[in-house]
């Protein structure tokens, strides 16, 4: 939802139901966007370990060989 600067101050007493409606809350000032409202209870997905390391890419050689083909090549 967006909101003009003179809305979100009329709207204070009010702001805490709209958030719960709407989840996110942008404050603009002559059309540009200067806020962004978010609730503090909406909780944060921490990804899993396992999770990331499934997304990383497979290398063919291991670190210990990458690190010393590196090293030589200085």
């Amino acid at each position: 939802m967006q909101l003009f600067i003179r809305e979100a101050r009329q709207s204070l007493s009010n702001l805490e139901q709209i958030l719960t409606q709407e989840g996110e809350v942008t404050i603009t000032r002559r059309g540009k966007a200067i806020a962004r409202l978010l609730p503090l209870n909406r909780e944060l997905v921490i990804p899993s370990h396992r999770a990331l390391r499934d997304k990383s890419a497979y290398l063919d050689a291991g670190s210990e060989q990458l690190v010393r083909m590196d090293r030589d090549e200085r």
